[in-house]
């Protein structure tokens, strides 16, 4: 099972749903939800300090987190060295990479501010590029 942790319109359940070849328009996730082997949270979770120790202890359930940063938004929305409070493997994932205005460098900047190391993912939920590297990955990691 995997994790997705990252800010508020990152693509966390978007993604979820493109892994899983879900064709399903993603909504606002609320709470922190299991399914289809993911476990989706909400931004608010990564934004607000008061829900990192509920992040901390879900992160248990799973056997990797992807931290999750939008292409599109290079602002710090992530506390440096924020991946550190992880008791398992983060990796990054970069979404949005099709959109208009993507900065793919920055957004991998942003992840390498919160603690997370190599390798990163560049992904599109929406056109489907990065998705089988990041799934072999996951495969791989029997994740």
């Amino acid at each position: 099972m995997i994790m997705l942790v990252g800010p508020v319109g990152a693509g966390k359940t978007s993604l979820i749903n493109a892994l899983n070849q879900d064709c399903r328009k993603a909504e606002k996730t609320s709470s922190i939800c299991f399914s289809d082997g993911a476990i989706d949270t909400p931004g608010e979770y990564a934004q607000m300090p008061r829900f990192y120790s509920a992040l901390a202890v879900t992160a248990t359930e799973a056997k990797m987190v992807l931290m999750v940063q939008d292409a599109t938004d290079i602002r710090i929305t992530l506390p440096p060295g924020f991946a550190a409070m992880f008791p398992r493997p983060v990796v990054g994932v970069v979404t949005k990479i099709d959109a208009p205005g993507a900065d793919q460098e920055k957004a991998k900047l942003c992840l390498l501010q919160a603690g997370i190391q190599e390798p990163f993912f560049y992904v599109s939920a929406y056109t489907g590029a990065g998705l089988a590297e990041l799934t072999e990955y996951l495969i791989r990691k029997e994740v």
